[in-house]
């Protein structure tokens, strides 16, 4: 989402996206700042840094004039200008199974991106979800299922789901989980319960050896 459509919809929308300064503490202060740019080496002789996160369909000028407003950035010298990039991605549901393989040819597999899955972490977890499914078939072994609880399971039965009309790339997030039996009413803690009973059910996974 463009930076200036995050601005436009509060204060503080952007100290929750791609300014969010938690876990960061102020080497001098100790205390977490109001708000940090993340920047991204981009070349290997350190000169060149990428503003992460930052897409916007500001012209050029305004971008320099905005970015510049930035106390670290203020006398920046800007090589590359920010433009919205178009995802492209398979119509997994239609396409691909849980294990993000094709669903006419299992021994042909996709990851990452292009699979509808957005973020690094998550697409990460499809790659070795795809590797390792395909070992498993090549070994004639039984695949690992990952249910539903897990973070992993549960993107793979998105992305895989052939109910989904309209299909959109997704993050891991606690929405596409199975719920909780019981209903905890304070959000951190069920999310923490939701996590832990994952970690368990991984757990017994790997202690039987799947």
């Amino acid at each position: 989402m463009p930076v200036e459509v995050m601005a436009r919809r509060g204060e503080d929308t952007l100290r929750f996206g791609p300014l969010k300064p938690v876990g960061l503490r102020d080497p001098k202060t100790g205390r977490e700042p109001y708000a940090v740019v993340q920047l991204r080496q981009d070349n290997a002789e350190k000169s060149v840094f990428n503003l992460v996160g930052f897409q916007t369909h500001l012209k050029f000028g305004e971008q320099k004039r905005v970015f510049s407003m930035i106390p670290a950035l203020r006398n920046a010298e800007f090589v590359r200008y920010g433009v919205m990039h178009q995802n492209t991605f398979l119509q997994s549901p239609k396409l691909l199974d849980r294990y993000y393989a094709d669903r006419r040819d299992p021994m042909v597999a996709f990851a990452g991106q292009m699979t509808g899955v957005e973020g690094y972490v998550e697409s990460t977890a499809s790659g070795y979800l795809a590797a390792v499914a395909m070992a498993a078939r090549l070994q004639g072994r039984d695949i690992p299922a990952f249910p539903k609880e897990t973070a992993i399971g549960a993107l793979g039965l998105y992305i895989s789901n052939e109910t989904i009309e309209n299909f959109q790339p997704m993050n891991i997030n606690f929405s596409i989980i199975s719920p909780l039996e019981q209903r905890i009413r304070k959000k951190a803690e069920k999310n923490l319960a939701i996590a832990q009973r994952s970690l368990r059910i991984v757990d017994e996974m790997v202690i039987r050896g799947i």
